[in-house]
């Protein structure tokens, strides 16, 4: 359900509202930005490190490889983004990538509750059942529920693949991004419920069972074993990352949405509460598209050993640089040869 801003919304009393067009353009175009540069550098390096110490695999490892994948693909998509609000909304990319780029933004957004989901459930069987976790939850497995969520969302979120560009005759221009027409709003009542229930409120329940039995686990654990506290401190910390990125990114624009799709099916609004209604569709939309921002510090302050992993990539290029230097050292530089054109006799 994308959403932007009815700049042409006509209210009941025939009376033209405000347009929001250049809150809209300045705060997406700054948003988008700042999210491609932060997600690019944050994914990018997690995803770096997290394939060439491949070899110290695991299935957190597996879910967190998946979650940084989905987020790049997000991201990348996010320069088009600010290329329609910095040109007053107006699209010359094409059709297709109008639709591939909403797309892979619901794509990376329920890939991500989902994949927080499983490792939250990971983590739980670690710390819950510490036996049969050993025997439940192997590297092939966690293969196969990342495969099977991303067959999942793709699937269910073809819907988004179905609206792409299309040309307004009132400004002129070829939009993209933009709300349905009041006609549509009943349909995207009911997809939204059901997204609603399917994408965030069954995942969303499940990380919090989930989250009550490890701190359970945790605060009735003995004198001595509360000593091992490394496997505690992730869980907590993975804790608190996952739930502010719930609050923060996916809880507001949820409720947003389905608070906003329920006002445009009024005929009593006045202005003032379409302008008001308009403006936080922005600011939630980018606090849910933010959510590709928050995953990094889920893996450096969560991740088995990612700190480890980050340091132990960063010994071994440092000291292939010392080799390096050394062997130039030893066998000095290569002297160049004079090649001397053979005159003819």
């Amino acid at each position: 359900m994308e959403q932007t801003n009815v700049t042409d919304a006509v209210m009941s009393n025939s009376t033209l509202c405000p347009s929001i067009d250049d809150f809209r353009n300045q705060v997406y175009s700054t948003s988008y930005s700042l999210i491609t540069v932060l997600g690019l550098f944050g994914n990018g390096l997690a995803l770096m490190v997290l394939i060439k110490t491949y070899n110290q695999s695991s299935p957190f490892h597996v879910y967190m490889l998946n979650l940084a994948v989905s987020d790049l693909l997000c991201v990348m998509t996010l320069p088009l983004r600010v290329l329609y609000y910095v040109r007053k909304g107006e699209w010359h990319q094409g059709d297709f990538l109008c639709r591939i780029s909403s797309y892979a933004l619901y794509v990376n957004l329920y890939c991500s509750i989902y994949f927080m989901a499983a490792m939250s459930v990971t983590r739980f069987l670690a710390i819950v059942f510490p036996v049969q976790n050993m025997r439940l939850v192997t590297e092939n497995r966690a293969r196969l529920v990342c495969v099977g969520i991303w067959v999942f969302i793709c699937l269910s979120s073809s819907p988004f693949l179905m609206s792409g560009q299309h040309f307004d005759p009132i400004t002129n221009k070829t939009k993209c991004f933009e709300p349905p027409h009041k006609k549509g709003v009943q349909k995207l009542l009911t997809l939204n419920m059901v997204s609603l229930v399917l994408f965030f409120i069954l995942p969303f329940l499940v990380i919090l069972i989930c989250y009550a039995g490890i701190v359970r686990a945790l605060l009735s654990r003995t004198q001595a074993a509360r000593r091992q506290r490394d496997t505690g401190t992730k869980a907590i910390r993975m804790i608190v990352i996952v739930l502010l990125t719930f609050l923060i990114s996916f809880m507001p624009y949820h409720v947003q949405r389905t608070i906003h799709l329920n006002f445009l099916s009024r005929t009593d609004t006045t202005c003032s509460e379409l302008i008001a209604m308009q403006k936080s569709v922005v600011v939630t939309l980018c606090l849910a598209a933010a959510n590709s921002c928050f995953d990094p510090l889920l893996y450096f302050f969560s991740g088995e050993g990612f700190r480890n992993r980050l340091s132990s990539l960063r010994q071994s290029v440092s000291s292939r640089k010392q080799r390096t230097a050394r062997m130039r050292a030893v066998t000095g530089p290569v002297p160049e040869e004079n090649h001397q054109p053979v005159k003819a006799s």
